[in-house]
C-alpha cells in the first residue's frame, strides 16, 4: 500500500466512511553512539577491540602510552605515603628508647637531689654549731636548688615525651595528607582515562585509530553502540499526527524482528519538514511530515539503518 493510499484510508476511517487497516509510518533504526576518547594526546599503545565485535562492560578498549602517567602516579603515591607517615609520627610521643634515656636521667637527678638535700641539712647543722662556715652552707643550698630544678626539668621532659605534636602541627600534617591523596586520586583518574574500559555491554561500531598512531586530545578512538541506544526514527504525515502522542506505544514490523515488537514514543518534532530524499516509502517525497522518535521495548537488538514499519495508534 502506497503512502497516498494509506493516507486516504486513514482519512476515510476518520470521517466514518469505512474501516481499514491501521495506517503505517515508515522509518529506520538509528544508533546513538558512545565515542570513547582520552582527554590528552598521546601515542596509541594498544587497541583491545575490533570493529563489528561485541564487548562486555568493564573490558579494556584501548590504551595510550602510559609510561609518564604511571611514573607520575608512583611519585604521588610515594608522596602520599610520606605525608601519612609524618602525620602518624606526629600523633605519637618519643620512641621507647628515647623515653628510657630521659627516665634514666631523671633517676640520676633524683639521686643527686637526695645527696644535695642531705648535704644542705648537714651544713645547716654544722653552721648552727659554729663548726662550718656560711659559705659552705650557701654552696650546699645552691647545689640543692640546682638538683631540684634539674629533677623538675627531667620530670616535665618525661611527660612531654609521651605527648603528640601540637594541635596546629597536627592540622598542618592532616592538610598535607589530604592534598597528597587528592593529587594521587587525580593521577589515578588520569591513568584510567588513558586506558578506558567499556561503560556497558556494546557493539564496537568502529575503531578510528591504529596502534602506533598519534591520537590528538579528545579524539574518539572507539565508537560503541549499547543495545539500549538504538532508536526508531519515523516520518509521520501531517494528517496522521493526531495518532502519535508522546509516551505512546506503537507496534513495529521489520525484517527479522520478533512478533509483537513495540516501541514507546520519546520525541515528536514540533515542526514539519519535507520527507528526506532517502525514505522507505513511495510517492511521499513532496509531502510534509513530522519527525518522531521511539525506543524499542523489550530485550531486542536492532541494527542501525534497518527499515521499519510502524502501525500508528487508532
Amino acid at each position: 500500500m502506497s503512502w497516498v493510499s494509506e493516507t486516504l484510508a486513514a482519512l476515510a476511517v476518520a470521517l466514518g466512511l469505512g474501516a481499514g487497516p491501521a495506517p503505517i509510518a515508515h522509518g529506520y533504526v538509528e544508533g546513538e553512539y558512545l565515542r570513547i576518547a582520552a582527554p590528552v594526546a598521546g601515542t596509541l599503545d594498544a587497541l583491545s577491540v575490533s570493529r563489528g565485535n561485541r564487548v562486555a562492560a568493564g573490558a579494556p578498549l584501548f590504551a595510550l602510552d602510559l609510561t609518564s602517567a604511571r611514573a607520575e602516579r608512583e611519585r604521588l603515591a610515594a608522596a602520599a605515603g610520606q605525608a601519612r607517615a609524618q602525620l602518624a609520627d606526629l600523633k605519637k610521643g618519643k620512641r621507647p628508647e628515647e623515653v628510657a634515656v630521659i627516665a634514666a636521667q631523671k633517676a640520676q637527678a633524683e639521686a643527686a637531689l637526695r645527696y644535695s638535700s642531705a648535704e644542705m641539712e648537714r651544713q645547716q647543722t654544722l653552721v648552727a654549731r659554729r663548726v662550718s662556715s656560711d659559705d659552705r652552707l650557701d654552696a650546699a643550698r645552691a647545689a640543692f636548688e640546682r638538683d631540684r630544678a634539674r629533677l623538675a626539668e627531667l620530670t616535665a621532659q618525661l611527660v612531654v615525651s609521651n605527648l603528640p605534636a601540637r594541635a596546629d602541627q597536627l592540622r598542618a600534617a592532616e592538610d598535607a595528607v589530604t592534598q597528597a591523596e587528592a593529587a594521587l586520586a587525580q593521577a589515578e583518574k588520569r591513568l584510567a582515562e588513558l586506558a578506558p574500559v567499556a561503560p556497558a555491554d556494546a557493539l564496537v561500531e568502529d575503531t578510528l585509530f591504529n596502534p602506533g598512531e598519534w591520537v590528538p586530545a579528545g579524539s574518539p578512538v572507539v565508537s560503541l553502540l549499547p543495545p539500549g541506544n538504538a532508536k526508531l526514527v519515523l516520518f509521520v504525515p501531517e494528517p496522521l499526527m493526531n495518532r502519535v502522542k508522546p509516551d505512546g506505544v506503537l507496534t513495529v514490523r521489520c525484517d527479522g524482528c520478533p512478533a509483537g515488537l513495540t516501541a514507546r514514543v520519546t520525541y515528536v518534532s514540533p515542526r514539519a519538514e519535507y520527507t528526506p530524499p532517502v525514505i522507505y516509502s513511495v510517492g511521499s517525497r513532496e509531502k510534509l511530515v513530522f519527525r518522531v522518535e521511539a525506543r524499542p521495548e523489550g530485550d531486542v537488538v536492532l541494527n542501525p539503518g534497518l527499515p521499519v514499519d510502524v502501525e500508528l495508534a487508532p
